[in-house]
């Protein structure tokens, strides 16, 4: 009853532009979530890998709960304790210098556009094209929009912006024929989540390392999906040993409360002077406390080399599951960012996977995503397995 209700409230009242799951959730606990209705399932999406920690991480909880009992926001009119110390563990994290806090990841890799259109413009007023990839998902403001290399996010929203070019994703050919004086940054995902879960070779990160060297072109990365250890490594970049200029994050970086922020190093950041970007809601004290909560949680668990380990698990169970399942034609990922490539459509096999207790998501129309949370456990990612494997055989 009380989720009919909600589902004919959300029907009438909020905008319509969302595929929602016939499920109101209500309760969350570490990688389970339940419904109104008072059903347990293993999350599977942890909120589009935002939660990272799971649902309600006691430290994180405590940590949300103290800072709105003492400060919840001032604006960036003033100084914060919180704020000041999540800049300067960040900046240690990422290697780079400097950090703008904001509210999402749209705004993160807004922020880096307008920056990496300064700074290219400081040495020629022509230098403000950002070369993007094919299969690429940026955010959904229109200069994200403009970047992001999937012609469905934009239709109807025209003209885009200009100034933004599309290669395709690991072709080191295009993308050297791409780069121009014109070219102010590449802005790449070292893994792309909405695309499909597709890694970056090793040969295209040491493309874009090598044109930054010829060129002075700076290179962007996206890591609001696939950062902060969901990849096994504290950030994607680290598999390859290539550096960005500028970095966006988002989703998982305050552990469920918005957040975003962009990095970068010291030349770069000081492109951006007094009055040139600003955000009223960004990197407040409530916001920042979480993060700070949600890293120093990471660091005690040694999260990212837990992750190693249990994505390593997923992943040889899906291959497993391929073996016997034909519907699956390819597994892929990295860490607990992973992904199967289905021979048809994907929606029925998500499904299929709800009813039996387990939540996951289709993107590119035939992929079915697994971003479970950060601390899921060996035995979840074995009861996941079985599910699947009994959702597959039902198809």
């Amino acid at each position: 009853m009380q989720s009919q209700k909600t589902i004919e409230l959300e029907q009438a009242h909020i905008f319509q532009t969302y595929k929602r799951q016939p499920v109101v959730l209500v309760k969350g606990e570490g990688a389970r979530v339940w419904d109104a209705d008072g059903r347990e399932y293993l999350d599977f999406v942890s909120g589009l890998a935002v939660c990272g920690l799971g649902h309600c991480h006691p430290a994180v909880t405590r940590a949300i709960a103290h800072q709105a009992g003492q400060l919840v926001h001032t604006s960036n009119l003033y100084y914060t304790v919180p704020q000041a110390q999540l800049a300067a563990r960040l900046a240690a994290l990422t290697g780079l210098d400097r950090v703008f806090f904001c509210n999402s990841g749209a705004e993160a890799n807004e922020g880096a556009i307008k920056l990496a259109r300064k700074f290219g413009g400081l040495s020629h007023p022509d230098r403000y094209h950002i070369v993007c990839t094919h299969g690429s998902f940026h955010g959904r403001t229109l200069a994200t929009l403009a970047a992001t290399g999937q012609a469905r996010y934009r239709q109807g929203f025209g003209p885009m912006p200009p100034g933004f070019r599309h290669v395709p994703f690991n072709d080191t050919q295009e993308l050297k024929a791409a780069v121009d004086r014109q070219t102010a940054a590449i802005l790449v995902e070292p893994v792309q989540g909405e695309g499909g879960v597709n890694v970056a070779n090793s040969d295209f990160m040491a493309c874009l390392a090598a044109l930054r060297e010829e060129t002075g072109v700076l290179l962007i990365f996206d890591e609001i999906q696939c950062g902060l250890g969901r990849t096994g490594r504290w950030f994607a970049f680290e598999h390859y040993g290539v550096r960005p200029d500028i970095i966006t994050l988002a989703k998982s970086l305050a552990a469920g409360v918005p957040m975003g922020a962009f990095c970068a190093r010291e030349e770069v950041a000081r492109a951006l002077s007094l009055g040139d970007h600003g955000t009223t809601f960004g990197g407040n004290p409530l916001a920042t406390a979480a993060s700070l909560a949600m890293l120093a949680e990471m660091e005690r668990q040694g999260l990212p080399d837990q992750v190693t380990s249990t994505g390593k698990r997923l992943t040889q169970g899906l291959q497993e599951l391929a073996g016997r399942h034909s519907m699956i034609v390819e597994v892929r990922g990295l860490g607990l960012m992973v992904a199967c490539q289905l021979a048809g459509d994907g929606a029925p096999l998500v499904d299929a996977c709800r009813e039996r207790g387990l939540l996951v998501n289709c993107t590119a129309g035939n992929v079915i995503r697994f971003l479970p949370p950060l601390v899921v456990s060996p035995a979840e990612v074995d009861r996941a397995l079985g599910i699947l494997d009994l959702a597959l055989g039902a198809l």
